[in-house]
């Protein structure tokens, strides 16, 4: 049986379906597998806007172009349902729970990735709500297929990751029961030493998610999906496709607009970095596999990292090098100064970059924007921007080697005739200097709401802040020269 005929008349269930893996899933089952029943997507009610006009604005974005073109009638196939994963039973109403009494694939997206949400809050969204999904689904008689998606760095500690579960840094029911008891500044006086001092609250609390579905591995059909860094698209359905700032695109564009001139990382570290479209063929491959072949329940869970740095490596430096050479060649619109900086390993280094290229610019940005009646944003902006790579350090000077083989065995599984739609390996020698082209587009295109390819206008100004940047240094280092000679003759003399 063909990938996509599996999936005929499989009514499916989606948490996180407005995150980014979520969509690109979305996107490519109705794509692929137009046959399909329904795909019920859980969707949190916001102030002022219903669940429906949530749903609307999602397939109305760019990503989903090419679906209308090519498979319109299946958009109808995608049902909201109100909830939120912060509370018990994910907060779904009983005449919403009636709907999904059919259901026959979960997939389990939601969750937090931020790296500084509070204990309390990773637990309840990234913990809890695995263990009240997993609830749900044990009524679901018809339940064939329930792929919890996690992270390779679910398991920080451990460099060399395997396909299998790893021992819990704490038992995940007493810690959500601490979630429900105590109050964040509680649990903040704890934090570490009670989550065996891992870097961030993701890790911790999607490794103990991991144990939840661990648990209910004999009672329901349950595999594990860990993807590594989720980046921009390779292929489909548009190549360069992002919806967010995470990531080496983030990093680019921050680059890009000349905000970003400094970084404490090791450029020799191996990132893995796994495209959006491999990702979302991979969850699709990994559902059909037990739609076609029910899981043995007396055997381990089993477990995918869906990693390529061992198929396709590029290293941190090599990331820069390629975004600074083609964001020259294709700047932003927005651009405050020479996309430029570079990556060190030396802290004090990287201190006094950060004081004098990122902080001192902010603020004379910030006085020249008060004095126009604008308002200020570059130096909040540079504080946020610092917040973040503090909680990404670990990771940007880590190197950890991801096993996967039960990934590739996905691939293996495709038949031939499906290989162009499903298959991913086909892509393993990834062309990075094109893939970065095409991120920086689509960067610009699809987060930055500009024309793909730069104007005259921003070329011009690109042409100026060289002129400016050679300016200024010429000025920088002449007073350094000047201060030097200075105190050299007043050594000499005395």
């Amino acid at each position: 049986m063909s990938i996509s005929a599996s999936f005929k008349d499989q009514e499916i269930f989606v948490t996180g379906g407005t995150g980014f893996v979520g969509k690109a899933l979305i996107e490519k089952l109705l794509r692929s597998c137009p046959s399909l029943g329904k795909i019920y997507v859980l969707l949190r009610p916001k102030k002022g806007v219903a669940i429906e006009q949530r749903l609307e604005d999602v397939l109305n974005s760019k990503l989903f172009d090419r679906l209308r073109r090519e498979q319109p009638q299946t958009i109808s196939k995608v049902v909201p349902i109100a909830g939120d994963c912060m509370k018990l039973g994910l907060g779904i109403s009983e005449t919403d729970l009636a709907k999904l009494t059919n259901v026959n694939v979960v997939y389990h997206s939601a969750a937090s990735v931020r790296f500084d949400d509070p204990l309390a809050k990773a637990i309840l969204l990234n913990t809890r709500a695995t263990h009240e999904l997993v609830k749900l689904a044990l009524q679901w008689k018809q339940l064939k297929a329930f792929i919890h998606v996690s992270t390779t760095y679910s398991n920080p500690t451990v460099i060399d990751v395997e396909e299998r579960i790893y021992p819990p840094y704490a038992d995940w029911r007493t810690t959500i029961k601490l979630a429900e008891t105590y109050d964040q500044q509680t649990l903040d006086i704890f934090n570490l030493k009670y989550s065996s001092f891992q870097p961030n609250s993701y890790t911790f609390t999607k490794s103990l998610a991991e144990h939840v579905a661990n648990d209910y591995r004999d009672r329901l059909p349950i595999l594990i999906f860990r993807p590594s860094i989720v980046i921009s698209t390779l292929e489909e359905p548009v190549p360069g496709w992002a919806d967010n700032f995470n990531g080496p695109i983030g990093m680019l564009v921050a680059c890009g607009v000349g905000i970003l001139r400094s970084q404490n990382c090791d450029p020799h570290i191996v990132a893995d970095f796994v495209p959006a479209d491999v990702v979302a063929r991979a969850l699709v491959i990994a559902a059909a596999s037990y739609l076609k072949k029910p899981p043995a329940k007396d055997q381990p869970i089993d477990v995918v990292n869906c990693a390529v740095s061992n198929i396709s490596p590029i290293s941190m430096g090599q990331v820069i090098d390629i975004g600074k050479r083609y964001i020259r060649q294709n700047p932003f619109e927005k651009t405050l100064w020479l996309p430029g900086g570079s990556i060190t390993m030396c802290p004090v280094l990287h201190f006094v970059r950060f004081i004098t290229m990122h902080i001192m610019m902010a603020i004379v940005v910030d006085t020249l924007l008060r004095l126009s009646n604008e308002k200020p944003f570059l130096l909040k902006l540079q504080r946020r921007i610092f917040a973040a790579f503090q909680a990404l350090r670990v990771f940007a000077n880590t190197e950890w080697h991801f096993s996967n083989d039960n990934m590739r065995a996905l691939h293996d599984n495709v038949p031939k005739e499906e290989l162009a739609t499903f298959g991913f390996l086909q892509h393993a020698n990834i062309n990075y200097v094109d893939f970065f082209q095409n991120g920086i587009r689509g960067a610009k295109e699809f987060l930055m709401n500009e024309s793909p390819e730069s104007s005259s206008g921003a070329r011009f100004r690109m042409k100026v802040f060289y002129v400016l940047d050679y300016l200024c240094r010429a000025i920088v280092y002449g007073f350094l020269l000047r201060l030097v000679y200075r105190l050299a003759v007043r050594v000499f003399m005395t």
